[in-house]
C-alpha cells in the first residue's frame, strides 16, 4: 500500500527537480534573469539549490520504494 505514494512522490520532486534545473541552466546561458528584480547570481543559485534538493528528495523516496 505505500510503495503507490511513494513512487508518485519520487517521481513529482524528480520532474520538478529536473525541470527547473534545466530552466534555470537555459536562463543563465541566454544571460536572462532567473527571478526578475534580485541579482542574477544569487537567483540563479538558490534556483539550482532547490532543484538539487528537490532532485534529491526524489531519489531518497524512490529508493524507499
Amino acid at each position: 500500500m505505500e510503495n503507490g505514494p511513494a513512487i508518485f512522490a519520487g517521481v513529482v520532486f524528480a520532474l520538478f527537480g529536473s525541470g527547473l534545473l534545466v530552466w534555470t541552466a537555459a536562463r543563465v546561458r541566454h544571460q536572462e534573469p532567473v527571478a526578475h528584480g534580485v541579482s542574477p547570481v544569487a537567483s540563479a543559485t538558490v534556483a539550482s539549490l532547490v532543484a538539487l534538493i528537490a532532485l534529491a528528495l526524489g531519489t531518497w523516496c524512490l529508493t524507499r520504494v
